[in-house]
């Protein structure tokens, strides 16, 4: 990363501090606890995390530590929308139904430099997961929300009402990181990595904050939809600041 992408990455953190967490992580505290203490003890989550530590490519904006968060709200969302509302230790089958998000969101980004990403992040998690304790059809169900984890993408049907709740909860953990994190990370490693001039970055900046703004009516399900604009909003206010201090601090570069 050259020295103005790193002072302007260093600038963006230092703002994003001022901004409030997401509302989500307070009203969801008990359940988001619980889905980080079952990522860290869980043993076939643990065992997936050390294979993606290993295999996912992490110079792209989209790495481990992208992942890694994924995982955790997706599991956080398949406790809230699984039921476990008031603070419980979730059963069995909710703890399946948290494995499997957990899984999922280890594996969505695993071909994320590839054209056609989640679908063939999908393929290509359908052989990892053969070494995994699943049921062919958990397989199928964590493959399909890596398919249908894009923006604006094609959805394909899901087998039955818990599928499609897991796809819809990948999708929603995965837009909640295009808040503050899309402005303090995964912009300029992009960036980095495909070497855009600033002066080229400005000019495409707009058309990325009008996106950001379609992403807010994408969200799936009931919870994404209320707390999911607000993670956006958070990121499109950092993004906002971030732009003007560029245009103040390297007029000589636009």
């Amino acid at each position: 990363m050259n020295a103005i992408y790193i002072k302007i990455q260093e600038k963006a953190v230092k703002i994003a501090a001022q901004y409030p967490e997401a509302d989500f992580y307070r009203d969801f505290a008990d359940q988001s606890d619980y889905s980080l203490d079952f990522f860290s003890t869980d043993p076939v989550v643990c065992e997936l995390y050390a294979y993606v530590t290993e295999n996912i490519e992490d110079d792209f904006g989209h790495g481990l530590e992208h992942v890694r968060k994924v995982a955790f709200d997706a599991g956080t969302l398949a406790l809230i929308e699984g039921g476990q509302g008031n603070g419980n230790i979730p059963g069995g089958a909710l703890r399946h139904r948290l494995r499997l998000a957990q899984c999922a969101g280890l594996l969505h980004d695993i071909r994320r430099k590839h054209k056609h990403h989640a679908h063939e992040g999908a393929v290509f998690s359908k052989k990892v997961l053969a070494g995994y304790p699943f049921s062919d059809a958990d397989r199928m169900d964590i493959c399909l929300a890596i398919e249908n984890h894009e923006a604006f993408g094609e959805t394909r049907r899901c087998r039955n009402a818990a599928g499609a709740l897991l796809s819809d909860c990948l999708y929603d953990a995965d837009k909640f990181r295009w808040g503050t994190e899309n402005f303090t990370h995964t912009v300029w490693a992009m960036v980095a990595y495909d070497n855009i001039p600033i002066n080229k970055f400005m000019e495409l900046y707009p058309k990325g904050v009008a996106f950001l703004e379609k992403i807010k009516t994408t969200f799936r399900t009931p919870t994404g939809q209320k707390y999911g604009p607000q993670f956006i909003d958070l990121g499109l206010g950092v993004g906002r600041d971030i732009y003007r201090f560029i245009q103040s601090e390297f007029p000589e570069h636009l």
